[in-house]
């Protein structure tokens, strides 16, 4: 829109962003102030209210200390990148607000383009063609409309007698009626391509879904930020990379499955714990929603328990929550659950043999309500009775409906990580309590060759914002890593780490480069960062089996020289087992509270590698298994210093 008239792009970050300003209101210049946050420089307060004035014939406006003429000519436009920000009454009336978040539908087209392009080169390349030349018939129909009304115009007399006028109308007859049959050619040709197109239309439907999915996740924590560039990189990867097919539907079928696990795979690792089966039911709904196989109603109902005042009808059970009563009645409401609460008061041991089972998903519903019911209604209802099976129950919900694999969360991955880093794609470790990943990457530091004086790390704080610009000035030109710890720490340096993100260029960045951060979840760290870094989460997983999968997958055990290299091979394997199943067992006892342990100690991997390292270095040292020595270590010291 402003392109031909230079249109110059400014940050408040920039340390010239006044300069520029004030050449710009000089020379009628447009400017777009990119990426401000919920508060705007008071500097700007003067062209934000059209603050002009004249002073010796012209027009004048005061820029901070600064008097400078003001053009009209001049155009001020402002961005932000935060996903629902919140301006005061005062900024929202100096300005006009538009909305530029993508829509589903807008997103439907481009991602049909990018499909249809990466499958039928050839079709999106013909459609194009057509636009273009659609585009300029119409443009030489108007060049023609224009000639005659100029010949109509400019004629005198009677026009018949006029013979250049009789032939300007006669060839642009001709030429009408030629550019028409292109247009209604290139209408025929359209409408097949378009059918074609359309043929690919659910995985772009699909996709939309997923993305406004990963979106929302902004709501549950200030760190799950995805960017659009890297949503539409991620799905052009996975139509290139998924198995091609020939028939359109079971391609579609692969596709779909194909980049649904990849996302899955990829907004997991930068996760929590907590929150990854929390995002499988997300997706699984919203997937089922955009099919027309969930009620609104119904859902709205599974997260809020309903809405309503006092309850008329009493609780006709000494053994029912209150609570459990009100929610019922309330289900009753909804048509699907109609009599609900009449069939609860008159069949007591039905109801009671689902509320006092210890599995209530085994438990058949009373009478027609077992089949009356879908599994969605029916998680529904046992939120009411048992609010306390509705994990279970989403779990068995999202396996049977997008498969098993989307309830158990892969791994950590951190070569899988940098993989798909690149030289200006900073790393992200998002902390939890008890996690450090800085062991994990230093041998993955030395693995790749990064070890020693090509690492650079530094603990951020106050007064280290000048020492970490020089070792990232130093690290872009030499190709080494920098590591920089505890940015949660740090706020007020978070603008210049984000200016020296945006400014890092693949051109003029060594290729070896990589920048790695480590910060607690912060509303200050800057969201371009968290939205194009690669995102990863390092704490112990949920559940005894996805726990040793993590322990075998860590160093040193994951090392083959470690782990084959024992002088009692099978000694170790069994002993190893033990220890790795023992650190598990600790690590879920944790999640049940002051019944797990009464104080939450910290047991984390550390404990884990150095019992590993002294189990195989007795079976080294001893030809008898001093297993009274290996226990006391372990369970005394190790794990019991705690």
């Amino acid at each position: 829109m402003e392109k031909a008239a230079n249109l110059h792009t400014i940050k408040l970050t920039d340390s010239d962003y006044v300069r520029t300003l004030e050449n710009c209101i000089q020379f009628g210049t447009p400017v777009l102030l990119e990426d401000v946050g919920e508060e705007l420089d008071p500097l700007l307060e003067p062209i934000l209210l059209k603050q002009t004035f004249k002073q010796g014939g012209a027009i004048c406006i005061r820029l901070g200390d600064a008097t400078i003429e003001y053009s009209r000519d001049f155009r001020f436009y402002v961005t932000t990148k935060l996903r629902n920000p919140h301006y005061l009454p005062e900024t929202s009336v100096k300005v006009t607000l538009l909305n530029f978040m993508i829509t589903p539908e807008g997103l439907e087209d481009q991602l049909l383009g990018i499909v249809v392009a990466r499958e039928k080169p050839e079709l999106e390349e013909e459609r194009n063609e057509l636009i273009v030349q659609s585009a300029n018939n119409q443009k030489q129909l108007k060049e023609i409309e224009d000639k005659i009304l100029e010949v109509l115009s400019s004629s005198e007399g009677n026009i018949l007698e006029d013979e250049t006028a009789i032939q300007v109308l006669s060839s642009s007859k001709v030429l009408s009626n030629e550019i028409s049959e292109k247009q209604e050619i290139a209408a025929v040709t359209e409408k097949k391509i378009n059918e074609t197109r359309q043929e690919y239309l659910p995985i772009a439907i699909h996709s939309s879904v997923l993305f406004f999915t990963i979106s929302d996740l902004a709501a549950i924590d200030p760190m799950y930020q995805y960017s659009l560039p890297w949503y539409i990189n991620l799905f052009i990867s996975a139509i290139d990379n998924s198995e091609p097919n020939d028939d359109i539907a079971k391609r579609l079928v692969i596709l779909t499955d194909y980049f649904t696990e990849l996302l899955y795979r990829n907004i997991c690792r930068s996760l929590f714990e907590k929150d990854k089966l929390l995002f499988s039911f997300l997706m699984c709904c919203n997937v089922m929603k955009n099919k027309g196989n969930m009620n609104e109603e119904e859902w709205r109902f599974l997260l809020t328990g309903g809405v309503g005042l006092d309850n008329p009808n009493k609780n006709p059970y000494p053994w029912m929550p209150i609570k459990a009563w009100d929610e019922i009645t309330r289900l009753s409401d909804i048509k699907a659950f109609e009599g609900l609460r009449q069939h609860v008061a008159a069949n007591e041991g039905g109801w009671k043999k689902l509320y006092d089972s210890s599995d209530p998903m085994e438990v058949s519903l009373p009478d027609k309500w077992e089949d009356a019911l879908s599994e969605f209604q029916k998680m529904v209802l046992i939120r009411c009775l048992r609010p306390d099976k509705i994990t279970p129950f989403v779990q068995g919900f999202v396996k049977h409906n997008l498969g098993p694999v989307y309830i158990e969360p892969p791994p950590f991955d951190l070569p899988g990580s940098y993989t798909d880093s690149t030289n200006v794609t900073p790393l992200i470790f998002v902390l939890s309590p008890g996690a450090d990943p800085m062991v994990a990457l230093m041998k993955f530091a030395e693995d790749q060759g990064f070890g020693g004086s090509k690492l650079a790390s530094l603990s951020l704080g106050q007064g280290q914002g000048p020492i970490a610009v020089k070792m990232l000035e130093n690290a872009v030109k030499q190709g080494t890593w920098v590591v920089l710890q505890n940015c949660h720490l740090s706020v007020s340096w978070m603008p210049t780490l984000e200016k020296i993100c945006g400014d890092l260029l693949p051109d003029t960045t060594h290729s070896d480069f990589r920048l790695w951060l480590t910060s607690y979840p912060s509303p200050h760290f800057p969201v371009p960062i968290l939205q194009n870094g690669v995102k990863m989460t390092n704490e112990p997983p949920k559940g005894l089996k996805m726990n040793l999968i993590r322990s075998y997958l860590a160093d040193p055990i994951c090392d083959s020289e470690f782990f084959n290299s024992c002088k009692q091979p099978q000694a170790f394997k069994k002993l190893l087992f033990g220890l790795c199943f023992f650190h598990a067992t600790v690590q879920e006892r944790r999640q049940f509270g002051p019944l797990g342990w009464n104080i939450p100690y910290e047991f984390n991997e550390t404990d884990l590698r150095i019992s590993v390292k002294q189990l195989r270095m007795f079976l080294n040292q001893y030809e008898e298994l001093p297993i009274d020595a290996i226990s006391y270590l372990t369970g005394e010291c190790n794990y019991g210093a705690e």
